[in-house]
C-alpha cells in the first residue's frame, strides 16, 4: 500500500468522528414555567367617593377692628400664638377720650348744680302762686326752668357714659378664644374706625369648616338618589373625609353642616359646608384641600387590581388563569376607578383569577405556575 493512500485512510479515522459528534443536533433543557403573582376577583359593597376642591377656615373667624381713632400705643399679645376671651390685645392713645371723660363729667356737674337751683326755685314758687304772692306765669317758667334742668342732666348723662364707652375702646381686647394672626399694624401707626380698617383676626380653630361646590347636575343626581325610599346613600354627608396637599388623608371625618339656599347663576354650582374636628389644630383658616364626598354606592360589585388591567386603544384586558393553570388575555368592561383598584361591570365572575400583571414574558395560552396572593384595595404592599 502506497504512503498516500495510508494517509487518506487515516484522516478518515481521525476526522470523521468528530464530524459526526460536531453535527448532532444539541436538545436545550426543558423551560421551567414562569412563576407569575395570580388574584382573585374580589366581590364586595362600594362606596364611591366624589373629590371635589375645598377650602378651610375657622369655626369662627373675628376680624378685630379699631373703633375709635387715635395712635397704637402697644400690642399685648404674641403673633400666631393663643389668645383667650377678653385678654388684652391693642391700646390706642387714650388721652383724647380721657380728657372727653372730664369735660363730660364737668358737664354733668354743672347741669346736677342748675337742676339743683331750678328746683330749689320752683319749690319756692308754688306756696307764693297759692298765696297769688307770685303770678301763674311766673310759677310756670320756674317749672319749666326745673323740667329744662332735669332733661339735661340726662343729655348730660348719657354724653358722660358714651365718653367712657369711647374710653373703653382704647383698649382692644379679644372678642373669643383662639389663634391670632400677624398684625397689620405696629406701634406708633394711627387707626381710624371701618370696615377695611382690620388691625389682626382671631380664628376658632377647635372645629374647622370647610366648604366646596357641586355641580348642579351632580346635586340633582344624589338629591334624587337619597331621596328614593331605602337609599343606600343615606346618612352619606355623615362621614366627609379630607385630603390635604401632601396627599395625606386627615385623620377626622365630618358631616355636611348645609347647603347654600341657591344655584350660583354665574357658575351653575351649590356650595356646601362642612365640619370637621381639628383637636391638634393642623388645619389652618385657608388651605385648599380636597373634599371626598360618598356619591354612589355599588352592590356585590366586581374589583380587580389597576395592576391586571392592559389598556389598548381604549380596549381593556386581563389575563385570566383556567383550572389547567394556562392564562388567556380577556377583553373586560371596566367601571369607576376605587382607591388603586377598578370596578369591572363585565368580562368577569366572582370565581375568576387573573394574573397581578408586572411582567413582559406573559403571554395568552402561556402554562404558568401560579402564587397566590392576597390583596385588598388601598393597601400599599399589594
Amino acid at each position: 500500500m502506497s504512503t498516500l493512500k495510508k494517509i487518506k485512510i487515516l484522516f478518515f479515522v481521525l476526522v470523521l468522528p468528530t464530524f459526526f459528534i460536531s453535527c448532532k443536533k444539541e436538545v436545550a433543557p426543558e423551560a421551567k414555567p414562569l412563576e407569575v403573582s395570580i388574584v382573585k376577583v374580589l366581590q364586595q359593597d362600594v362606596r364611591l367617593e366624589s373629590e371635589f376642591t375645598g377650602q378651610t377656615f375657622g369655626q369662627s373667624d373675628i376680624q378685630i377692628n379699631p373703633r375709635v381713632d387715635g395712635v397704637i400705643e402697644s400690642l399685648d399679645f404674641k403673633e400666631g400664638g393663643l389668645v383667650t376671651k377678653g385678654q388684652l390685645l391693642y391700646t390706642i392713645d387714650a388721652l383724647p377720650f380721657q380728657e372727653k371723660v372730664h369735660q363730660a363729667e364737668a358737664n354733668l356737674a354743672e347741669m346736677q348744680a342748675r337742676l339743683a337751683k331750678t328746683k330749689s326755685d320752683y319749690d319756692m314758687m308754688v306756696p307764693l302762686a297759692k298765696m297769688n304772692a307770685v303770678s301763674q306765669r311766673e310759677l310756670i317758667a320756674a317749672k319749666s326752668a326745673y323740667n329744662a334742668a332735669s332733661a339735661s342732666i340726662k343729655a348730660a348723662t348719657a354724653n358722660l357714659e358714651n365718653s367712657k364707652i369711647e374710653l373703653g375702646y382704647c383698649r382692644i381686647v379679644a372678642p373669643i378664644s383662639g389663634l391670632i394672626g400677624i398684625s397689620k399694624v405696629r406701634v406708633g401707626d394711627y387707626v381710624r374706625p371701618g370696615a377695611t380698617s382690620v388691625l389682626n383676626t382671631v380664628s376658632d380653630l377647635a372645629d374647622v369648616r370647610v366648604r366646596f361646590t357641586m355641580s348642579e347636575q351632580e346635586y340633582l343626581r344624589i338629591f334624587r338618589e337619597i331621596t328614593k325610599k331605602d337609599s343606600s346613600l343615606k346618612g352619606a354627608g355623615k362621614s366627609i373625609s379630607l385630603l390635604l396637599s401632601d396627599g395625606s388623608v386627615y385623620p377626622e371625618t365630618g358631616k355636611i353642616s348645609f347647603a347654600d339656599r341657591q344655584i350660583d347663576p354665574t357658575t351653575g354650582a351649590v356650595t356646601f359646608e362642612a365640619a370637621f374636628a381639628n383637636p391638634d389644630q393642623l388645619i389652618r383658616p385657608g388651605q385648599y384641600v380636597k373634599v371626598l364626598v360618598v356619591t354612589d354606592v355599588r352592590k356585590n360589585a366586581l374589583i380587580i387590581p389597576q395592576r391586571s388591567v392592559i389598556e389598548m386603544q381604549g380596549i381593556f384586558q386581563v389575563y385570566v388563569l383556567d383550572n389547567s393553570n394556562k392564562v388567556e388575555l380577556k377583553m373586560v368592561q371596566i367601571g369607576p376607578s376605587y382607591k388603586d383598584s377598578y370596578l369591572v361591570t363585565d368580562g368577569l365572575t366572582a370565581n375568576d383569577k387573573i394574573a397581578l400583571g408586572g411582567t413582559s414574558l406573559l403571554k395568552s395560552g402561556s402554562v404558568i405556575t401560579p402564587k397566590m396572593k392576597e390583596w385588598a384595595p388601598g393597601k400599599a404592599d399589594n
